[in-house]
């Protein structure tokens, strides 16, 4: 079995109607209105809207117009990703390392205790005048063994592809009793009253417990545990923990994804769905081994910037399941990445997903893959367990059909998983 590759916090400013999706509350960050109507290309001033956009290009674009729109609030690292602007987290610092750090100036905005994980994660504040580079770099000199890094900002990784009112019939897949599957969501909120979704068993978590339902969760819930109003998930009658990193706001960071995580750890749940991507983090990648020690899996969308792009996390850790999306022809998605961090394929076009309000919508993208492949995994993978989780990714990489080159490849990973759920999801002849 190849090694698994590849857990954070989300930010989208949403593009268009087509790429609607919300975003988690920090303290001092402004709501931004979602969705955007278009995007102001900044190296043209033109205006575009999603349709006009190459997918590979969505998510640079949708920095832009967030850093364009919020200046003083975001900024990016020095590999170009957006970070929250002079805030800095410590992962587990000791009493001592916070205390030389407020003696250098530096305020404690958060404190978060993460007993799920056996984590402590602490959000500081830059001291006046000093860059948020600056402040990284001073906090290493003043705890060297210490853990810390940017307050890293994540968007989602699904695009929708039109709206219809007509739903979908999606076969179901279950070796384990229904009842007995807990499967976890990190992604925006869920409309629990979209027929699709009325069936089925849901716990939300964050946001204060004031619901925010947005069109990606509710999508890519229906897909995993959707069971009523004439569409059914992979997993009816499974109980979905959905945890709202973004929570309808402008941005989102990665303390907040951590007490999703913790969250998620303390009741339990086996197989997590992650539908984001963003920076390597040394503080997420802390949290994401923390997961795995304790069987976890993680399963998240390697993204959709194209062949060429960089690795984007969490998928790229060796401690989470890759997942590329194909269409109906099994052909890989142009825009999805590509990379040794690619474990699985599934089918991530040409099917219909529940949107917020009712309704259903075409679906394209990598994170609309990844529920495919979380569902097989939890229908076996149901309690913690780090030997049953090898032994459950071992027997999907054995029922996944190969695809493109002879053996493991950096397009299909393993190979196609879950082909046999996929006529009841193709979108139905006018």
């Amino acid at each position: 079995m190849k090694r698994l590759r590849r857990t954070w916090i989300t930010l989208t400013a949403a593009i268009a109607a087509a790429t609607a999706s919300a975003q988690v509350e920090l303290p001092g960050l402004p709501t931004v209105p979602l969705p955007l109507p278009a995007v102001t290309d900044p190296a043209t001033g033109a205006l575009r809207t999603a349709g006009s956009v190459p997918r590979a290009e969505l998510r640079r674009l949708r920095i832009r117009e967030l850093l364009r729109t919020e200046r003083g609030r975001y900024e990016t690292d020095p590999a170009g990703q957006p970070i929250v602007k002079s805030q800095v987290g410590a992962l587990s610092p000791t009493a001592e390392a916070l205390a030389r750090a407020r003696e250098a100036g530096f305020t404690i905005l958060s404190e978060q205790t993460l007993e799920g994980l056996g984590l402590r994660l602490v959000v500081l504040h830059a001291p006046p005048g000093m860059s948020t580079r600056r402040a990284l770099k001073k906090l290493r000199e003043l705890d060297p063994a210490g853990s810390y890094d940017y307050n890293h900002l994540y968007l989602d990784s699904g695009v929708d592809a039109s709206s219809e009112e007509s739903p979908a019939t999606a076969a179901a897949m279950a070796s384990a009793q229904a009842s007995e599957i807990r499967i976890g969501l990190v992604d925006t909120g869920v409309d629990a009253a979209h027929p699709s979704l009325a069936g089925a068993a849901i716990r939300t978590h964050g946001c204060d417990g004031k619901p925010t339902p947005a069109y990606h969760g509710t999508a890519v819930a229906s897909i995993l545990v959707g069971n009523g109003g004439g569409y059914e998930g992979m997993l009816p009658g499974a109980t979905l923990f959905a945890a709202d990193v973004f929570c309808g706001h402008g941005a989102g960071s990665l303390s907040l994804l951590a007490v999703e995580l913790d969250w998620l750890a303390r009741e339990g749940v086996p197989v997590i769905n992650i539908s984001l991507v963003g920076a390597k983090s040394v503080l997420l990648t802390a949290l994401v081994r923390a997961m795995g020690a304790r069987g976890h899996l993680l399963v998240a969308a390697v993204g959709n910037d194209g062949p060429a792009a960089p690795p984007l996390f969490p998928a790229a850790y060796p401690d989470v399941i890759g997942v590329t999306g194909v269409d109906d022809e099994d052909r890989v998605l142009p825009e999805a990445c590509r990379g040794k961090h690619v474990d699985f394929a599934a089918r991530g076009a040409d099917f219909r997903a529940a949107q917020i309000g009712g309704g259903y919508s075409d679906v394209r993208g990598t994170s609309f893959a990844t529920p495919i492949v979380a569902g097989l995994l939890a229908a076996e993978h149901t309690a913690l367990d780090r030997d049953d989780a090898k032994r459950t990714l071992d027997a999907l990489a054995q029922a996944a059909a190969d695809l493109g080159r002879d053996g493991p490849d950096t397009t299909y990973g393993q190979g196609l998983v879950g082909r046999e759920y996929r006529t009841g999801w193709k979108k139905p002849a006018p």
